[in-house]
């Protein structure tokens, strides 16, 4: 008792690191830490909790897509499909099939669980099998080979989360699969030793020092199968420790404000996933590892909320595939019970009723990340009932700044506005520093238009050459023909922030050839309208300025001063300003037809003259 007493206080010392508090202090996280697979964080498939606390008709709808799946082949794995991506560039044929089987097996499994007759289990045993003959359980795009190689188990996103699926069905179906096959089970825990657990705690990977996505997404399902399938004591607590460190380094490379630099849209496997790690310790220690009350972990998990514009949608900053936010219950109301965030609660208790998880939460299940995840939807269905308590309510907030990423946000009448300052060397990043976007009773008006699918090129030294990465197609100024530049020596400067208005030097947002010496760009909001404020200043005119604004309702610029997008307006200067508008909808591919719609366009406003010094206002309203 009196090492879990040293660990508590170290624990709850100011500024300590998490791996400072634990790394040091091997024998103290050896006394707390569960033993090996006796982790039981919720019931088994087995356990009458499953048939009598859920609703009904929940129930029936993931015995439903349950008996859909049992209709389905096993997708087949081409080598010329995973061979794709070296060979021209495209990623998404082989990682549809490869998490459609991965879907497939989960919406079994989930099956199974609530319906718990064995119905479903010759299914999921044939899923297994096609996992165990599968040479590497990760996606082209994060390998080296052309194809997958036996030898070489690089631990990668994917790699990790097939590892955390199959260990799930172990720990909620052993005793079914080992009446089945017991050689089966010691096949599946020998191919997650094989393929995660030792190669990802004798490597070094970049990963585990990244204040990015990659780090605790991994690290909460690698900490999932080392609680439940290391069977030696000593691995266990050494991959723990590692896992603390990478925790740690993902934590500290965050500032106090939590803001997430990979946009909204990454925030469910940045934020989100860290919060997976950090409970399943407090569950494995018994709580003597929490940091529910961390300010800078409930900073990190405001976020998703803070960024929340209306009807689902979100800012859509950085790389977005989606202009929706995360309102997933399953996500959001038990990091909402752990933070005690009353908003996140909230806001997953209105997500529910608006999805009418009662009725369908197996299609919301078999729909949700790119395969479902058991690890997230279990967890939610044991606070399920006491998340029908919860009041619902839409996290409409009134103003929000964060001072270390340079987002504001405010909402005024029916308009709302989000602008970013930042640099331009952000995780996922585009070159879109002082970009804004504006929502109109709650739908878009002027967006950023994200990015479309992933291939070969958007993680290359390509990505720019990539149109959606460009400044030229957000919001933003071109000057003198030049356009932002990445890397993170180009950012902004705040010069004033106040509710409702951001003032952004911009002038360090461009390489030296566009000539700049002054750009303050103003966004002021009231019930009203938003009024844009540039003013600038050139070393030298060489070709005139640019403003580009980004649309997907159709304008109207016949009438000069005005450009109408439907029922709101852009008014400027036509004395200083001439309009164009450049149709961008050939340009969109599936993802972003999904996101936005067919249709895309660009608002050019050239401004008149050759004007060293200026100073121009529009109003959108």
């Amino acid at each position: 008792m009196r090492k879990i007493a040293i660990l508590l206080v170290w624990l709850t010392l100011p500024g300590t690191m998490l791996a400072q508090r634990l790394t040091a202090h091997a024998a103290l996280l050896d006394s707390v830490l569960v033993q090996p697979r006796a982790y039981a964080p919720l019931p088994r498939a087995n356990d009458s909790f499953w048939r009598d606390s859920l609703p009904a008709t929940l129930r029936q709808s993931y015995i439903s897509y349950g008996e859909r799946e049992l209709e389905k082949p096993w997708p087949l794995l081409p080598l010329t499909a995973f061979a794709d991506f070296k060979t021209n560039g495209n990623r998404t044929r082989y990682e549809g099939l490869c998490f459609e089987r991965r879907r497939h097996l989960a919406v079994l499994v989930m099956a199974e669980t609530v319906e718990g007759t064995g119905r479903f289990l010759s299914a999921i045993v044939d899923g297994l099998g096609a996992l165990c003959e599968e040479t590497w359980w990760g996606i082209p795009a994060h390998y080296k080979y052309k194809v997958p190689v036996s030898g070489e188990q690089t631990v990668d996103l994917f790699n990790a989360e097939t590892a955390a699926l199959v260990a799930w069905t172990l720990y909620l179906l052993q005793p079914q699969l080992s009446a089945f096959a017991p050689q089966l089970v010691s096949r599946l825990q020998s191919e997650i030793d094989r393929r995660l657990l030792r190669p990802v705690l004798k490597n070094d990977y970049w990963w585990k020092r990244a204040g990015m996505n990659w780090n605790p997404w991994i690290c909460s399902n690698w900490l999932t199968c080392v609680l439940f399938c290391e069977s030696d004591r000593g691995r266990q607590v050494q991959a723990v420790g590692q896992i603390l460190q990478a925790t740690d380094a993902f934590i500290n490379a965050y500032k106090d404000d939590g803001g997430c630099d990979e946009g909204p849209g990454y925030w469910d496997r940045a934020a989100a996933s860290m919060y997976e790690v950090l409970n399943t310790l407090r569950q494995a220690t018994s709580g003597a590892i929490d940091l529910s009350h961390d300010k800078k972990v409930q900073a990190m998990g405001s976020y998703v909320y803070k960024t929340y514009i209306a009807n689902d949608y979100c800012t859509t900053f950085a790389d977005m595939h989606t202009n929706k936010a995360v309102m997933q219950p399953a996500v959001l109301y038990p990091m909402g019970c752990f933070l005690d965030d009353a908003v996140m609660r909230r806001m997953a208790s209105y997500a529910a009723r608006c999805q009418d998880y009662d009725h369908e939460g197996g299609r919301l299940f078999y729909e949700s990340h790119n395969f479902p995840s058991l690890a997230r939807e279990l967890p939610f269905l044991v606070h399920y009932r006491q998340m029908q308590q919860e009041q619902a309510a839409e996290p409409l907030l009134r103003d929000v700044w964060l001072p270390d990423l340079q987002v504001m946000t405010a909402r005024r009448g029916s308009l709302y506005v989000a602008m970013k300052g930042g640099h331009n060397g952000e995780s996922h990043n585009h070159n879109d520093v002082g970009s804004f976007v504006v929502y109109a009773d709650g739908q878009p008006l002027l967006i950023d238009p994200g990015t479309g699918e992933y291939t070969a090129k958007t993680f290359s030294k390509e990505r720019y050459t990539i149109w959606t990465m460009q400044s030229a197609y957000h919001n933003l100024p071109q000057v003198n023909g030049v356009d932002q530049q990445d890397g993170d020596q180009y950012g902004a400067r705040v010069v004033d922030y106040r509710p409702g208005r951001l003032t952004l030097d911009l002038v360090g947002a461009y390489p030296s050839q566009a000539a700049l010496t002054r750009w303050h760009r103003s966004v002021a909001l009231d019930r009203r309208r938003l009024t844009v404020t540039e003013d600038y200043q050139l070393a030298e005119w060489r070709s005139p300025v640019k403003l580009m604004l980004m649309t997907v309702v159709r304008p109207d610029v016949s009438r000069p001063g005005r450009v109408l997008l439907g029922s709101h307006a852009v008014s400027y200067d036509a004395r200083q300003l001439e309009v164009g508008v450049d149709d961008l909808s050939p340009r969109l591919d599936n993802v972003q037809q999904h996101t936005w719609g067919t249709a895309m366009y660009r608002i050019v406003f050239t401004v008149k003259g050759d004007a060293l010094r200026n100073r121009i206002q529009y109003t959108i309203q």
